[in-house]
């Protein structure tokens, strides 16, 4: 199976949990989906793979999941709940990282075979984790701010998609920007770190359409 149609089917998956997430367990269920979803980012973004002809790393699809998950806080209950969604998923993130470097210094048994594997996972250059938490902070951030400037100013529900995609893509493109700058600025000639750049947002791009019927879907989940 391609990876194309295989990165289409998961799109499709991960929007589909967090909707089952919200439908089951409500607002609670989009705060725990983001603390998830931020951690399971940062493992799945070591791995690369080839995408419609572009180099590209996963985790830009549950990345997207997170915003997706702010997005219906800030629609639905306010933009305090989507921001106490954003300081968890960070805080969620630190903790995962403090306590898995922490694990690494234990000296493995003899028979272990799991320490090397794990060493490589989350033994992570510091640099490219402070990109990460960077960006994950002011691209968050920024996207329950500008949800709430397009609400006020695109109030109607025939203008949902407007809120957000509008948010989504601009604070996709922050994050793009602060990660790749942190983490790769300097450590690449200018034309490879401009095509990480453009490539990583190309990705994030496509997923922030993809979940515009989910949006339109969760918005009417939990009416009173």
């Amino acid at each position: 199976m391609p990876n194309e149609l295989i990165w289409i089917l998961f799109a499709l998956l991960n929007f589909s949990l967090l909707l089952l997430f919200y439908r089951m367990f409500g607002k609670m269920g989009l705060f725990v989906w983001v603390g998830m979803a931020t951690v399971i980012a940062n493992i799945q973004v070591l791995k690369t793979v080839e995408l419609f002809g572009m180099t590209a790393t996963l985790g830009n699809i549950i990345y997207g999941t997170a915003y997706l998950a702010t997005d219906i806080l800030n629609e639905k209950y306010g933009k305090n709940d989507a921001k106490k969604a954003v300081w968890m998923g960070f805080s969620t993130l630190i903790a995962m990282t403090v306590m898995m470097q922490i694990s690494l210094v234990f000296n493995p048994a003899p028979d272990d075979v799991a320490h090397e594997s794990l060493q490589m996972i989350f033994g992570m250059i510091p640099r490219v984790a402070a990109g990460s938490l960077a960006a994950y902070a002011v691209s968050q951030y920024f996207d329950v701010w500008i949800y709430d400037r397009l609400r006020k100013l695109f109030p109607a529900d025939k203008f949902l998609w407007i809120r957000n995609n509008g948010s989504t893509m601009l604070s996709q493109l922050l994050d793009s920007a602060v990660f790749c700058s942190i983490a790769f600025l300097g450590q690449f000639p200018m034309t490879v770190w401009l095509e990480i750049f453009i490539t990583t947002y190309i990705i994030k791009f496509v997923v922030a359409l993809i979940d515009t019927p989910f949006m339109y879907i969760a918005k009417y989940m939990h009416k009173k």
